[in-house]
Formats: structure tokens, sequence, C-alpha cells
């Protein structure tokens, strides 16, 4: 498998121009289609039924940076794989060119997938691509995966929502759209009224500061976990609290992609594990 995922012809696109050789028009099918897949949080026995025969049957495929190799693998070895990388803080392939590119090659008749880490609607843009499509007149299905914030808390044995201590969970992004932003404090607010779990992607370069705003609303001592590499061999997690998770971030190299929990549902993995310690949970597993 991995033979054949090496033999396989790959296309980074990091600048618009790389893409114009790929949008040349050909004679239209009927009724073009693309499927928007969720790989999940990276371990391939994560994708769902539905996903994996997507992958299967595509001829091209645009993956983000976040799908690992081993979920690109099982695409057909003559599929043409195109990386879309969109990482903050990197070169990104330009979104507008992306969204022409899946139109370009669907209207060429092309099995078209578009492989996105975790869950297409959840903070994937996947919104943003199913209007563009749309609009062009190509037919759009989309293929949920599971989003790395329920995943990763999973894997530690504990419930993203427990009625003795949640009820109910709020995803949000750390990496607010330019122009808009998240009153953090009021969402603290809220949480700590409503007893809610929250869960917070790309949020590791602002920590320290998402953390201060949070504090505005929860107790300092309020339980919080960041889980890096979600399903992945190297995953590691530490727990911590709302006071601490800025200078334990930084104390045991924690790093992107991850994602940070708070509420009073991680208690317990503070519990299992010393304060700020770091668990690698492959090498527990083995």
């Amino acid at each position: 498998m991995t033979a054949g995922y090496q033999a396989r012809p790959k296309i980074v696109l990091g600048h618009p121009n790389r893409i114009e050789a790929l949008a040349m028009t050909s004679t239209a099918p009927a009724t073009p289609c693309c499927t928007l897949v969720g790989a999940g949080p990276g371990d391939p026995e994560l994708l769902t039924l539905k996903a994996l025969k997507a992958i299967e049957s595509a001829s091209v495929l645009l993956v983000d940076d976040l799908v690992s190799q081993a979920i690109v693998a099982l695409a057909p070895a003559q599929a043409r794989v195109i990386h879309v990388g969109k990482r903050g803080g990197c070169p990104s392939t330009p979104q507008a060119f992306i969204e022409k590119l899946m139109i370009a090659q669907a209207r060429k008749g092309e099995r078209v997938v578009r492989l996105k880490g975790g869950d297409p609607f959840i903070f994937g843009r996947g919104g943003e691509e199913v209007e563009r499509l749309r609009r062009a007149g190509i037919a759009v299905q989309v293929i949920n995966g599971i989003t790395a914030g329920l995943a990763g808390v999973s894997s530690l044995g504990l419930p993203l929502t427990h009625r003795e201590h949640a009820q109910g969970v709020v995803f949000l992004t750390g990496h607010a759209k330019v122009g808009g932003s998240t009153d953090w404090a009021a969402m603290a607010t809220m949480a700590h009224r409503a007893r809610l779990t929250l869960v917070i992607y790309m949020g590791m370069s602002q920590a320290a500061a998402l953390a201060k705003a949070l504090m505005e609303g929860l107790p300092p001592d309020t339980p919080a976990a960041v889980i890096q590499d979600v399903s992945l061999p190297g995953q590691r997690h530490i727990a911590t609290t709302l006071a601490r998770l800025a200078s334990d971030i930084a104390r045991h190299k924690m790093r992107s992609p991850a994602v940070i929990v708070v509420g009073d549902v991680m208690a317990a993995l503070a519990w299992a594990d010393p304060p700020a310690q770091t668990a690698d949970l492959a090498a527990a597993a083995g």
C-alpha cells in the first residue's frame, strides 16, 4: 500500500499560477459532481465505510495538509493526488483557487474527492466549498468524518458531556476569520453557568491570551487538557488547568495540530495523570 502511494503522481499547489495547467477544460459530463470527504483525525481505522468507498473510487483527490499519508494511500494507484495545503502560519493554497480547481476537474468528468482532515463541516471550509460548487452547477455529496475534538477526548476514556459535569459542548476556533472575533469572556461566563465543555481548535499559538480571557468567566482552576496529534502513533496530552495552560504548553513543548479542551469533564484526567505530565498514548498502548 505504501509503495502504491509513493508511485502515485503528486502535485503540490502553493501558488495560483500552478493551477492553470490543471484547470484546462474538456468535454463536460452531463452531471459533474464532487465529494467532500471527512478523513477524520488521522487514523485510517476511524474512517467511515462511506468515506473509504469514496476514496477508493476517486480519480482526483485534493488533499489537505492534516490528512495522513496512510489515508491518502487508500486511493487507487492511478488516482492523481493534489496537495492543497492550508495551515496557519505557513504558505497556503488560496481557497478561491482550490474551489476553481474542483470545479474544473469535475467538469472534465473526473471523480473528484476533496479530502479534509476531521469533518468537512467542522472548521473545514466545507460550507464555503459547497456553496461555490453548487453555484457552478456541480452536484455535491458530503461524507462526515470524526472530528479531532471528539476523537481526542474519547481516546483518553473521557466524555465531552457527562450529566454530572457537563450539559453540552461548544466547538470553537482560536483562529477567527479576519474582521471577526470571539467574545471569550462572554463564552466563558456562559460555559460556567450552563456547565459546558469548550473544545478549541487552532488555538495553540494564542493559548495565553485565550486562557486569560476565559478566566474572566471561569475559575482559574478549571480543568483543561491539550491533546496533540490526535489518533496518530505520536499522540500525547497534558492535563492542566486554565491558570497553567500556557506555561504547561511551553514547558512540555506541545505543538499544533492540537485541540484544547476546557471543562469539568477533564477533572478525571487530572486525577489519572499527575498535573501537567505529558502522556504518550502510543507508548502506553505498546
